[in-house]
């Protein structure tokens, strides 16, 4: 498991817990987005930087789960750890009944959390190719 760090190598979990967390920034928001899915055990977990192509959004996060079942579980993950934890909702979602391809908007990130056959029809990382990917911060 990845686990996003803060300068000073601390979680931002820890921070949280201690409660002298700070307002996350967008590389942060999209990291922390990142670790909870993965928590949910969601797969290929990519966050790439949409800044030098799109003016709505900062990162994109996508992610797969294995069916729809765990990937409205990942997309429930991320929804209520993040309001609890940082009182942020997404300005929109979208997709939760099917939940093949459920899309979260977070306005500085969007989360895509895809089924398998979402994801290999639709293709987001070839359709932004040319945006570079973030690395995703090693487990400490």
């Amino acid at each position: 498991m990845r686990v996003l760090t803060l300068q000073g190598g601390q979680s931002y979990a820890e921070t949280v817990d201690r409660g002298d967390a700070r307002p996350l920034t967008p590389i942060e928001h999209a990291r922390r987005i990142a670790e909870l899915a993965q928590e949910k055990l969601a797969a290929d977990v990519v966050i790439l930087d949409m800044r030098p192509v799109c003016s709505y959004t900062d990162f994109f996060v996508v992610c797969t789960g294995q069916n729809p079942r765990q990937t409205k579980a990942i997309y429930d993950e991320v929804r209520e750890r993040l309001k609890r934890e940082e009182g942020l909702v997404a300005r929109s979602a979208v997709g939760e009944r099917e939940a093949r391809w459920i899309l979260a908007d977070y306005l500085d990130v969007v989360l895509h959390v895809f089924t398998p056959e979402a994801r290999e029809y639709y293709r987001l990382e070839e359709l932004w190719g040319d945006v570079p990917s973030v690395e995703l911060a090693a487990a400490g």
